[in-house]
């Protein structure tokens, strides 16, 4: 039984997609940021962010399942927003996202950053994973309800010696 688990999700990570957000996966992407995200970005960030960013969503049989935004400025490329929705965490999806929005951000940037809650082990682990690097924390960064808490800034270099 313990195998057809895990082969089941092996066969749902195939069928995972990712494409581009357009302003009506909106609401489906705040949806899972409500629930993700103990600050939540509200609805009229993301419809800003996709004009003025490069958004992605990641969908599973048609289904939004996450999404990531991010910037690209002078070579260099930042994470603004990335999540999974909390059913779906856990199975592989959040490194199919990061690993293709790698693959797209390696081709325009030589470095990316990103900013995760100090007490986020699971994603932190998966950014190190893959590469990222901490290099340096932002004392009381994230506003809570149980107070203020850091955040890890971690980047990866693309292209060394430029």
């Amino acid at each position: 039984m313990a195998s057809d688990q895990v082969l089941g999700r092996q066969n749902l990570s195939i069928l995972a997609g990712v494409r581009p957000m357009v302003a009506e996966d909106v609401p489906h992407v705040s949806a899972i940021e409500q629930q993700a995200s103990p600050h939540p970005w509200r609805e009229s960030q993301f419809l800003e962010s996709v004009s003025k960013h490069h958004c992605l969503v990641l969908t599973l049989e048609a289904e939004i399942i996450g999404y990531a935004v991010y910037t690209i400025v002078v070579g260099e490329a930042e994470i603004l927003n990335i999540a999974v929705h909390p059913s779906d965490q856990g199975k592989g999806y959040g490194r199919q996202l990061l690993d293709h929005l790698m693959t797209i951000v390696s081709e325009q940037a030589e470095r990316f950053f990103l900013e995760v809650r100090a007490s986020n082990h699971s994603a932190i682990h998966l950014y190190q994973d893959v590469g990222f690097v901490e290099i340096c924390l932002r004392r009381n960064y994230y506003q809570t309800s149980s107070g203020p808490e850091d955040a890890i800034v971690m980047a990866i270099d693309f292209h060394f010696g430029l």
